[in-house]
């Protein structure tokens, strides 16, 4: 299909929350098919159409050593575990740097397929980490807002130097 341009921090559209999918049509899969190509292309494991400047609520996963592409609808963080992990994210959206964040260890998340069929999921681990990331995205918080003050203006000052 197509690989999009990316919004690059700090755009303003990264910290808006997306609006709910309602069409479950072509476009729809056009869409998530031009996330997996541009996230395939950043190189990245997760992309969500905000990232794109599009206010949908679609993310695209594809974990390494797994021979799937995850696409998740609407989705949304039904349970967190009290237990928490940490994990080393960044984001398409401000290549090149990355931090250790703090989140629960398992999820289980509700959301749609492209189909429009209502599904759920238990995750852990990295799968878990990747859901967390994404949908804050679809939520409007950037990932660096999980960061404590000094580690936030110290990720921002490494991708300023590096751009």
């Amino acid at each position: 299909m197509s690989v999009l341009p990316i919004l690059r921090f700090p755009d303003p559209r990264l910290r808006l929350p997306a609006a709910a999918v309602t069409a479950f049509d072509a476009d729809l899969t056009t869409l998530a098919q031009d996330l997996l190509d541009t996230m395939r292309a950043a190189p990245g494991i997760g992309i969500t159409a905000p990232h794109l400047g599009i206010a949908k609520r679609l993310t695209v996963l594809e974990l390494p050593d797994e021979n799937a592409v995850r696409i998740y609808v609407n989705p949304r963080i039904l349970w967190s575990s009290e237990e928490l992990q940490d994990h080393v994210e960044g984001s398409v959206s401000m290549p090149g740097v990355t931090e250790t964040v703090e989140r629960p260890a398992r999820v289980r998340v509700a959301f749609q397929t492209p189909e429009g069929m209502e599904s759920t999921e238990e995750a852990e681990g990295l799968l878990a980490v990747c859901l967390q990331h994404e949908i804050d995205q679809l939520d409007g918080i950037f990932w660096i807002q999980r960061l404590s003050r000094l580690k936030r203006e110290r990720v921002i000052k490494r991708f300023q130097k590096q751009r």
